[in-house]
């Protein structure tokens, strides 16, 4: 059985995407699991770009089919930000409460029609020799009036799906691998995955 390396240091992606990529027939290891101790500088100016830049290092680093990704939130009145500075958003060591209070406080007089807003995750698929396939997702939301819900991370508690009445902090895991971003993503990775490696990919 092949081994993926799930490139992230965030172990609440590591945990989605174990859940969602269970059933393939790869074993799935961390950056824990191999014991590398390694951070990417993540100098791109899109989702794309750093998502491959991570996955290619880490596919180099480790010797290991790699998958890494980038994602963050789009907020359309706010010019797109944070967009790919979502998880710098405010200073590195800023808590995502305060990333919050920051977001709403310059939305605060901003109708709930035009607080739209999307998540967007790329994620990128890296072997050793270079060959490299990226595939991304998105869901389209609002952002809500204050955080809600204790489920999930990053910005899912003011992240509200109107088609829900919920954030995604307020929905079970389950639903929100089948609807977020990440999990619309991984499972075009997935069906990348069930015939890896493409008759195109170099050996």
């Amino acid at each position: 059985m092949r081994v993926l390396l799930l490139a992230t240091t965030n172990p609440h992606k590591v945990d989605e995407y174990r859940a969602i990529l269970s059933d393939l027939p790869f074993t799935l290891l961390s950056l824990n699991d191999i014991q590398l101790d390694m951070d990417v500088e993540e100098t791109g100016t899109t989702f794309r770009e750093n998502a491959e830049l991570k996955a290619r290092a880490y596919a180099q680093a480790s010797g290991l089919l790699s998958l890494a990704d980038d994602s963050g939130l789009e907020i359309d009145a706010l010019d797109g930000a944070p967009g790919v500075y979502s998880a710098r958003f405010a200073g590195v060591d800023a808590t995502y409460e305060e990333r919050f209070d920051i977001l709403l406080t310059r939305l605060r007089d901003v109708p709930m029609g035009r607080r739209t807003a999307r998540f967007r995750c790329v994620i990128s698929l890296a072997e050793p020799s270079g060959y490299l396939r990226s595939v991304d997702g998105t869901i389209e939301g609002v952002v809500a009036d204050a955080p809600r819900g204790k489920n999930g991370f990053g910005y899912d508690p003011i992240f509200l799906v109107p088609a829900l009445g919920k954030t995604t902090a307020e929905i079970t895991a389950e639903q929100k691998n089948k609807i977020s971003h990440r999990g619309r993503a991984a499972q075009l990775a997935r069906e990348l995955l069930e015939h890896w490696p493409p008759s195109s990919a170099p050996q």
